[in-house]
């Protein structure tokens, strides 16, 4: 069975490390900067899991058998293909577009990845393994997968070969 808001918050409330403004906050879940968002979330998980939304929601998938999250699936149809289209726009709809990374988005890229795995397989079997690996993982227990985007620091009055650490700048 999907996830509901109820067990999202709940996972987020582990004790996990947060920072604002370099305070640490003890429970972001509940905290007003980010509280509301996280309460946003729940309600896709809500809306994913209500019985009437199952079928245009969710899939059984194809290692578990349990349903999970329709945007994990990778489509082998027209048909699969647009009912992922449909499960997505009903998410995006529920916060009229205004929730760019929500749990789809990130889950979309890994599913594209899976698809061009013959890219990976390129590069070395471990390497695609590990991604398909990865990627089962996530979808059988229906994860948000992330990033975060920061600043990295940088003296700017130099240039990138100068810095530090070339590879982990703002140029």
């Amino acid at each position: 069975m999907p996830r509901t808001g109820a067990e999202y918050l709940q996972r987020v409330r582990d004790n996990r490390t947060v920072y604002l403004d370099g305070k640490l906050i003890e429970n972001a879940a509940d905290h007003p900067a980010f509280r509301n968002a996280f309460r946003t979330v729940a309600g896709l998980y809500d809306f994913q899991g209500a019985p009437e939304n199952l079928e245009l929601m969710t899939f059984p998938s194809p290692t578990s058998g349990e349903r999970v999250s329709r945007f994990w699936q990778l489509p082998k149809s027209y048909q699969e293909l647009v009912q992922r289209r449909e499960a997505i726009t009903a998410w995006a709809e529920l916060t009229y577009g205004f929730m760019g990374r929500s749990p789809d988005h990130v889950g979309s890229c890994l599913g594209g990845m899976v698809m061009g795995i013959d890219l990976f397989r390129s590069h070395g079997e471990e390497r695609a393994q590990a991604l398909n690996d990865y990627f089962t993982y996530v979808r059988d227990n229906d994860l948000f997968v992330t990033y975060v985007i920061a600043n990295p620091r940088a003296d700017r009055s130099k240039s990138v070969s100068q810095q530090e650490d070339e590879y982990l700048i703002a140029a």
